[in-house]
């Protein structure tokens, strides 16, 4: 039963929601099966919190290797909690000026949002900074040009790249004025080969045949595994991998 209980709702709420979008009248049913959902996240939010600091008082205590930053994790969980629910430096709503809670916790100017807009995004600015160097270094390892395939990968990269720039513009603008003084030829049939439109044309067409495939991968993908929890095939999510 502890098994065959979970699987059943699983199975009755994943059908529900795909009825839902085929059935007019059952629209209705998909609504209310997500705000249960909404429910069940708050409730796991709650467990969530709660499991990160056991396992980050628990590694404090013992003092073990990185307990700094698990320090440095809790005070910044409750004093954003703290500041969250307290709903510091929120002014009243205008529907309801009488009652100091009213105001929005996302309101500018409150505690929140001075958390968000000047602790938060800093940091996460800062992170995909980094990625950037990294991104690079594995740019450089995968554009090695070894064989026929990686050196179409690697021009093809340096026209986009280089076509995005303002300086593949002028470097490209110059030959093509020079063909057309030079030739006859009218300019307005040479700007297909500009960087920058070339790099669209790279970037619009055949860029966008390969995303297409994976995303049709992806969501058949998607399908079978959905079908495949669906019908209880898939009971990773109970903690097994029967």
């Amino acid at each position: 039963m502890k098994r065959t209980v979970p699987l059943i709702i699983a199975a009755t709420v994943g059908f529900v929601v795909i009825i839902s979008w085929f059935i007019p009248y059952a629209q209705s049913w998909g609504q209310n099966v997500m705000i249960w959902f909404d429910i069940l996240a708050a409730i796991a939010i709650v467990l969530g919190g709660g499991n990160l600091v056991k396992m980050h008082l628990r590694k404090v205590s013992d003092r073990r290797s990185g307990w700094g930053y698990s320090l440095i994790t809790l005070l910044a969980f409750f004093t954003t909690l703290a500041i969250g629910l307290s709903k510091f430096g929120v002014n009243p709503s205008e529907l309801y000026p009488d009652y100091v809670w009213s105001g929005n916790h996302l309101q500018e100017g409150g505690g929140f949002w001075w958390i968000y807009q000047y602790l938060y995004l800093p940091l996460a600015s800062t992170m995909f900074a980094l990625l950037a160097f990294f991104i690079a270094s594995a740019a450089f390892r995968a554009f090695r040009a070894k064989n026929v395939e990686a050196i179409i990968l690697l021009g093809t990269a340096f026209f986009v790249l280089f076509g995005k720039t303002y300086a593949g513009v002028i470097v490209s603008k110059a030959p093509l004025e020079w063909i057309s003084t030079t030739l006859g030829w009218q300019t307005d049939a040479l700007e297909m080969f500009r960087l920058d439109r070339f790099q669209e044309t790279i970037m619009d067409t055949f860029n966008a045949w390969g995303n297409r495939a994976i995303m049709i991968g992806i969501a058949l993908g998607v399908a079978s595994l959905s079908l495949k929890v669906l019908l209880g095939v898939d009971r990773s999510y109970l903690g097994s991998q029967e």
